[in-house]
């Protein structure tokens, strides 16, 4: 096949997946877990049932897929700050904000159920486990200027981290937030 052809063909694909990803999470905002079916989901996005059945075996595979691309957006975002000119421990702070700002906005989106099915499984691991290593590269370069606590190796505090602002989900403002981030760091720096 010429490469146009099969770039005119991944094209289309990337195109009717998002629109599968996109409508099914619109339905089941609107509508609740349990109240959506392939065959809604097919409807809305327009397209066939069998063309939907190509993609995806279920809604749960179609909202885990969504999850996933959100999660990844995240990390990218947290890369992109992790990696900016500046000191690290201003990249840390804005790093350790930003982190705390998604798991605020993560609490305010769907229903408990929701969030039970999307936030369990290996792509969340995985994506834990990308985000301590970040927030742990981060500790080690602010560990090698002296702006660090001694007592604690960072993999230690890079889990700190992650755990102490998952908390913001629970969190009424974006200015109590920012006191979580605030609290977070100076558990983390350096005694005297």
């Amino acid at each position: 096949m010429p490469k146009l052809w099969n770039e005119t063909i991944e094209t289309h694909r990337h195109t009717v997946r998002e629109a599968i990803l996109e409508t099914t999470w619109a339905l089941v905002t609107e509508r609740g877990l349990m109240s959506v079916t392939m065959t809604q989901i097919a409807e809305s996005a327009g397209i066939g049932r069998a063309t939907l059945y190509k993609y995806f075996p279920d809604v749960e595979a179609i909202l885990t897929a969504y999850h996933e691309r959100h999660v990844t957006s995240h990390l990218e975002q947290l890369t992109e700050i992790r990696d900016r000119p500046g000191s690290a421990r201003e990249r840390l702070e804005m790093v350790l904000e930003r982190y705390a700002l998604i798991s605020h906005y993560r609490g305010r989106h769907g229903t408990e159920e929701l969030a039970a099915l999307l936030h369990r499984g290996e792509h969340v691991a995985h994506a834990q486990q990308q985000i301590i290593d970040l927030f742990r590269d981060l500790l080690t370069e602010v560990a090698a200027v002296g702006d660090l606590r001694g007592d604690v190796a960072p993999d230690e505090l890079a889990t700190y981290c992650l755990h102490a602002l998952s908390a913001a989900g629970n969190l009424q403002s974006e200015a109590a937030v920012r006191r979580l981030v605030a609290v977070t760091l100076a558990g983390l720096r350096s005694p005297g």
